[in-house]
């Protein structure tokens, strides 16, 4: 597989880190001019916090991170040191924060981890099983949230109503099942049958007005045989490890929020998981959306989920909420990318000559 360096380095553009800024800024100010309700008393507010739970969400963001990195370096055997996953999960987080949610940052985590050293098929077979491993844990998590959490999954929102009407129910009805169906396609592929999903693919592109895509699709089956060669044999150690840190990883990506509401309301059980499964259903809608890291996106509809908790803390949480979770990666992918490029191509250059 080749992949295309020029796109990967129009992805990999420390200049990019200013549209999603940019957008996000302008949601808040647009709320700002457009709600009656939000004044600067809103702001003032953060005074409130309470200083411990400010702490243990920033502990849980680490640990987070911390996830991540452990499973990069186990996917790949040990392959990559610990500095060297650091390095890896900050490109790749700052790949997705800068492209949008739909599109996300496979094809740039590919070659990332190709330039640290892993063979194209490794790197290939690594990246899918992030991505369905991802992808199940939500098309797996969702229904059991929906069991736990009851009657209370979606909110009620006079703004949203108005609106969406319930077009949100629909969105995340359509947006789960796109992905529960991708997930289990590519997980049978994957790990079952990739060369009768290679035959269903060309013959699919077959068909006259889908031709033009044919040699496309043949390669993507060969991705899919060679990323399937590449995980023949791991012991269940192996697969116990990978699976047990996605569901760290993303467990901590939203008992963060948990956390940090706690800072200012208080909640109690079935508050808290009706927190965390509004997070799930929130962040599959959000699946859809076009802009870099959901900017914008995120700001509107967390008010929508979570000001029955909140009230006057909605708007300063969802600040709070977005400079911990998300804007530190354009930060950081800002500042060890140029450093990274530095090390793997410069180093190379100098290697040889």
């Amino acid at each position: 597989m080749k992949l295309d360096n020029k796109k990967i380095f129009q992805t990999l553009n420390p200049n990019k880190v200013w549209w999603p800024v940019v957008i996000g800024l302008g949601i808040v100010f647009a709320l700002f001019y457009f709600d009656p309700n939000l004044t600067s008393e809103n702001l003032k507010v953060v005074v409130d916090a309470s200083p411990f739970f400010i702490f243990l969400s920033i502990v849980v963001i680490f640990f987070r991170d911390f996830g991540y990195v452990y499973r990069i370096r186990e996917l790949t055997d040990r392959q990559l040191t610990w500095t060297r996953s650091i390095y890896v999960i900050i490109i790749w987080e700052f790949a997705s924060a800068v492209t949008p949610s739909v599109v996300g940052g496979t094809a740039v985590a590919m070659f990332i981890l190709n330039k640290e050293g892993i063979k194209m098929g490794k790197a290939i077979a690594y990246v899918m099983v992030t991505a369905i491993l991802d992808n199940l844990f939500f098309v797996i998590g969702a229904p059991i949230i929906l069991y736990l959490a009851k009657e209370n999954i979606f909110p009620e929102s006079a703004l949203i109503e108005s609106q969406l009407g319930n077009s949100l129910q629909a969105i995340f009805w359509i947006s789960y099942s796109l992905y529960a169906s991708y997930s289990f396609v590519m997980a049978a592929a994957l790990f079952y049958r990739p060369r009768v999903f290679k035959w269903v693919l060309v013959k699919l592109f077959s068909i006259r007005f889908l031709r033009r895509w044919k040699h496309d699709a043949q390669e993507y089956g060969d991705q899919i045989i060679e990323a399937s060669k590449q995980l023949t044999g791991k012991n269940s150690s192996y697969w116990l490890k990978i699976i047990g840190s996605t569901i760290f990883v993303w467990t901590s990506r939203y008992l963060m929020l948990n956390a940090l509401m706690g800072a200012f309301v208080p909640l109690d059980l079935f508050d808290n998981i009706i927190v965390f499964a509004r997070q799930v259903i929130m962040w599959i809608v959000m699946m859809i959306s076009p802009t870099p890291g959901s900017s914008g996106t995120a700001e509107y509809f967390f008010g929508v989920f979570f000001d029955q908790f909140l009230q006057k803390y909605t708007f300063v949480t969802s600040i709070i909420w977005r400079l911990l979770s998300y804007y530190p990666y354009l930060i950081l992918g800002a500042i060890f990318l140029p450093r990274w490029v530095r090390q793997v191509f410069f180093k190379k250059k100098n290697e040889l000559s």
